[in-house]
């Protein structure tokens, strides 16, 4: 079972910037595809990033596209989120999500077998 910890998420004025780590528990190399899910008070879950195996393809909402910069590092079992320029309209519980197989299907959050419990990221105007 792979468990996921998300962390670096807070209050922060917009324009400012954060940046989100996921550690998994299990090698990150074993994982073919990770990415970024959120969810604001009273909406629905949102697709944020993805990011395939070796970092060879990534893939944006183009509400973050610019803005935010989705990474990996295997050798240290992490993803990252480095989130700029930020808006109040991204205030959200930040999940981090991974799961095996082809890199496909990104924006489908039922296609991901593995959830982080989340972060609060709170911007403020």
């Amino acid at each position: 079972q792979v468990q996921l910890a998300e962390s670096g998420g807070g209050l922060v004025q917009a324009g400012g910037s954060l940046r989100l780590s996921c550690a998994a528990s299990v090698p990150t190399s074993s994982i073919y595809n990770m990415g970024w899910f959120r969810q604001a008070p009273g909406k629905e879950r949102e697709f944020v990033a993805a990011i395939s195996w070796r970092g060879y393809n990534t893939y944006y909402a183009d509400s973050v596209k610019g803005r935010f910069t989705i990474s990996r590092d295997n050798a240290k079992n992490t993803e990252y989120l480095q989130m700029n320029s930020l808006k109040p309209e991204d205030t959200a519980v930040y999940y981090c999500v991974a799961r095996p197989g082809p890199w496909a299907r990104v924006l489908d959050p039922d296609e991901y077998n593995y959830w982080g419990q989340g972060t609060q990221v709170t911007v403020s105007s």
